[in-house]
C-alpha cells in the first residue's frame, strides 16, 4: 500500500462522522494497520503458531512426518486442533488454487485461535493464527524440508485484509457458485458468511456432510448439476476421501467456523479502533456504534434461526463441547442446541479468548457495561427481543462463575 493511501486511510479513520456511518456488521473501510500505532508487519506475533515455532527452536517440541498425511497430524496435535473439525472446500479460493477442484478439495481444520489448510500432495501447509492484538497472522510450512519451519507471510493480505474481512487482517468464509473445475463465480457469492447468513445461502463451494431436515443449502453442488444435495452422511460419490484424516465435511463444524471467523475479525477491528482512538483522543466515546454491533454479535441477536434440527457426522460437536469452562450446574457457552439455534446459551465462547482479554481496558469495560444492561433486562429494545429472560439469566450466571475479570457491577447483579 502506498504511503499516500495509508495517510488517507489514517485521516479518514479518525473522523467520527465516518466512524458513525461505517457498517460494522460487515464491510468496513480498511484500517491503517501498518502505520506506527498498530505496526502489523513490524510486530512479532505472540499467537499459538509463533509459540510453537519457539518451542521447536528450543527443542521442546517436534514435528513428525506421517507416511499418509505428511506433517499434518503432527501440526494439528501440536496446535491442539482436532481432526474432527475437518471441512472440505473445493472452490479455487486459495493461493494454491491450481491444486484444488471438486475431486481434490482443500481440508480446513481449526481450534479456538488457529486454522490449518491442507491439500493432499502439496508441499505447503497453510496456517493462520489469531494473535491477541494483531489479529490474523499467516504462515506456510514447507513439508518438503526434513525440519520444516513455520514461515510468516504477508502475501495472504492481498485477499485477507479488505472490506470483506472488516478492514483488518482477518479470515474469509464465502459461499460461491463454482463450475465443474471449482472455478468460482465471484459475482454469485455472499461476501462474508457468518451466523447471521440465512441457511439457504451458505456453503457454495463447500462439501457438507450431516443432516438438516427440510432446510436447503448451496453446498455439494458444482457445474451444471445445481440441484440441492443435502442431508448427506457420505461424500463418497464426489471424491476419494482416503488422503484426508476424516471422510466428512461436518455441518456443525461449518456452523461454528462461520461464527468464529467473523467474531475474530470483529475482535481485531475493535482492538484496532480503540487503540487508535485512545492514541488520538484519549477515550473511546466515538466507538459507540461498533461497541453496540459487537455486543449484538456476541449475544447472537441477529442469528439466522434453524428451521429444522442439525446433526453432524463426525465427533466435532462432542469434541468442541468439552473445551470450555462450566459453571456449578454444568452449563457452558459451548453447549449446542442445534434445534432452533446454534448454542443453548447464546453468548459467544470467544468472550473467553485471549483476543477478548487483550482488548484495551476502556473498550472492554464498555462491552461489559452494555452486556450487563442487556442480560439484566435493563435493555428492552427490539434488537434483543429474541433473547429470552431465561437465556439472559443463564448467560449472566454462567459468566459470573466462569469469568474472573468481570466488573464489580456484574457481581452485584
Amino acid at each position: 500500500m502506498s504511503l499516500l493511501i495509508r495517510k488517507w486511510f489514517a485521516s479518514s479513520l479518525l473522523l467520527p462522522a465516518l466512524l458513525a456511518r461505517a457498517d460494522f456488521q460487515g464491510a468496513t473501510h480498511l484500517t491503517p494497520f501498518d502505520g506506527d500505532t498498530i505496526a502489523y508487519s513490524k510486530t512479532k506475533s505472540s499467537g499459538p503458531v509463533a509459540k510453537l515455532q519457539a518451542r521447536l527452536d528450543r527443542g521442546e517440541a517436534k514435528l513428525v512426518r506421517d507416511d499418509r498425511y505428511d506433517f499434518l497430524l503432527s501440526v494439528l496435535t501440536n496446535l491442539q486442533v482436532r481432526p474432527s473439525s475437518q471441512m472440505l472446500v473445493f472452490s479455487k479460493t486459495s493461493f494454491q488454487r491450481e491444486r484444488i477442484d471438486p475431486q481434490h478439495p482443500r481440508g480446513i481444520y481449526f481450534g479456538d485461535n488457529v486454522y490449518v489448510g491442507y491439500i493432499p500432495g502439496s508441499p505447503l501447509l497453510e496456517i493462520t493464527e489469531v494473535d491477541p492484538k494483531l489479529g490474523a497472522v499467516f504462515y506456510t510450512l514447507d513439508q518438503s524440508q526434513p525440519k520444516p519451519r513455520f514461515t510468516r507471510t504477508d502475501q495472504c493480505l492481498e485477499c485477507h485484509a479488505s472490506s470483506r474481512s472488516m478492514g483488518v487482517p482477518g479470515h474469509l468464509v464465502r459461499s460461491l457458485t463454482t463450475d465443474g473445475r471449482g472455478v468460482a463465480d465471484l459475482a454469485s457469492g455472499v461476501s462474508q458468511v457468518n451466523h447471521r447468513t440465512p441457511f439457504e445461502e451458505r456453503w457454495g463451494g463447500w462439501y457438507v456432510s450431516g443432516t438438516h431436515g427440510t432446510m436447503t443449502h448451496r453446498g455439494n453442488r458444482f457445474g451444471p448439476a445445481m440441484n440441492a444435495l443435502g442431508n448427506l452422511t457420505s461424500l463418497a460419490r464426489f471424491f476419494d476421501a482416503s488422503p484426508y484424516p476424516q471422510a466428512s465435511s461436518d455441518i456443525v463444524a461449518l456452523l461454528v467456523l462461520e461464527h468464529q471467523t467473523h467474531g475474530h475479525n470483529f475482535l481485531t477491528r475493535l482492538n484496532y479502533e480503540s487503540t487508535l482512538a485512545l492514541k488520538q483522543y484519549g477515550h473511546v466515546r466515538y466507538l459507540k456504534s461498533i461497541t453496540e454491533a459487537f455486543v449484538k454479535y456476541l449475544l447472537f441477536a441477529e442469528e439466522a434461526p434453524l428451521a429444522a434440527p442439525v446433526r453432524g457426522v463426525s465427533e466435532f460437536a462432542r469434541d468442541f463441547s468439552t473445551g470450555g469452562p462450566r459453571d456449578a450446574r454444568g452449563r457452558s457457552l459451548r453447549d449446542f442446541d442445534l434445534q432452533t439455534r446454534m448454542f443453548q446459551h447464546p453468548c459467544s465462547y470467544l468472550i473467553y479468548s485471549d483476543a477478548f482479554a487483550a482488548l484495551p481496558a476502556p473498550i472492554r469495560e464498555k462491552v461489559y457495561e452494555r452486556m450487563l444492561e442487556v442480560l439484566t433486562g435493563k435493555e428492552t429494545g427490539a434488537d434483543y427481543e429474541k433473547l429470552s429472560r431465561a437465556s439472559r439469566r443463564a448467560i449472566l450466571e454462567i459468566l459470573a462463575e466462569t469469568k474472573s475479570d468481570l466488573p464489580k457491577a456484574w457481581k452485584a447483579a
